[in-house]
């Protein structure tokens, strides 16, 4: 029988971070919380939690921690559906859901989806955020049980549908393509215009480059890891960048951005891949999401 006491303090403590904010939650004290935890993880003969500030799980806790979401998405539909079982005041601590997405999807339609669900699920959400190309590993790993993805093939274990793709546009201020384009937008001008790059995973600026001239040449760039600040940096004139076509239409149709090669947009397809057990309990998760998505994406 597996200690759901045990794997309870396991998942609190990776969720809130430390052993005496999980004690808080559970009523107990932080070295019974130490002491569940050391008990799973001498009967499983693995390390679940690595110590720190914050705690954080290790591979074989994620999965802990994954399984404690769905049996608690199980006693909430029990609860819901007899209510006897839950003794005179006793409220059950609302789940907590670990799901991924991409920072542009964040920025632009995702968060629509999470208040839709939000607002009637009763569950609460963790939200990670990773490159579309790279959040599928959380699903593989066991970090999240749904996650917005650029990969259309399934996960083990998964269910796939398809969302639409999302808009991007080449786009800078009028002063930065007067300064760096007034010869025109030609391959060999990329070599000293700066970009704007959000990490080292983002690849859309070279992907665009490779769309229209069929190769991306090194070119300059500065690093910037927010939606927001690239249509803010993009505006400022301080490099050029692909920004989602929902945050610059209205900049694009007043002049204040313009695309540096009209008609050339970046379509960039996203998958909604959920964990198949989770999916039969979170139907309305996958419903507000595809909802979402089609308001907000292409295709």
């Amino acid at each position: 029988m597996l200690d759901y006491a045990g794997l309870k303090a396991v998942s609190l403590v990776v969720q809130t971070g430390s052993f005496e904010k999980a004690a808080l939650l559970l009523n107990v004290t932080p070295s019974a919380v130490s002491q569940r935890v050391k008990q799973m993880e001498e009967r499983l003969g693995a390390v679940l939690i690595v110590r720190g500030a914050p705690c954080r799980a290790t591979e074989q806790g994620e999965w802990l921690c994954r399984h404690m979401e769905q049996v608690g998405m199980l006693e909430a539909e029990l609860a819901r559906r007899l209510p006897v079982l839950a003794g005179p005041g006793e409220a059950g601590q609302p789940v907590t859901l670990h799901v991924a997405t991409n920072a542009d999807s964040l920025g632009t339609w995702f968060l629509t989806a999470a208040a839709r669900f939000a607002a009637t699920s009763g569950h609460l959400l963790k939200i990670e955020v990773d490159d579309q190309d790279h959040t599928a590993e959380w699903l593989q790993r066991g970090r999240v049980l749904a996650a917005v993805t650029g990969h259309g093939k399934p996960v083990q274990g998964c269910r796939v549908l398809t969302l639409g793709s999302l808009r991007y546009h080449a786009t800078a201020s009028p002063d930065f393509i007067a300064r760096h384009f007034a010869g025109g937008v030609r391959l060999e001008a990329f070599h000293t215009a700066p970009a704007l790059t959000f990490n080292q995973k983002d690849r859309l600026q070279e992907d665009w480059l490779k769309q229209v001239f069929g190769k991306s040449p090194p070119h300059p760039t500065h690093w910037l890891p927010s939606t927001e600040g690239f249509v803010e940096a993009s505006l400022a004139g301080m490099g050029w960048g692909m920004n989602p076509a929902p945050l610059v239409k209205a900049h694009l149709a007043s002049g204040r951005l313009q695309e540096l090669m009209p008609g050339t947009h970046l379509d960039v397809p996203l998958y909604w891949q959920v964990n198949r057990l989770a999916a039969e309990q979170l139907p309305e998760l996958t419903r507000a999401v595809v909802e979402a998505a089609r308001e907000w994406l292409v295709g």
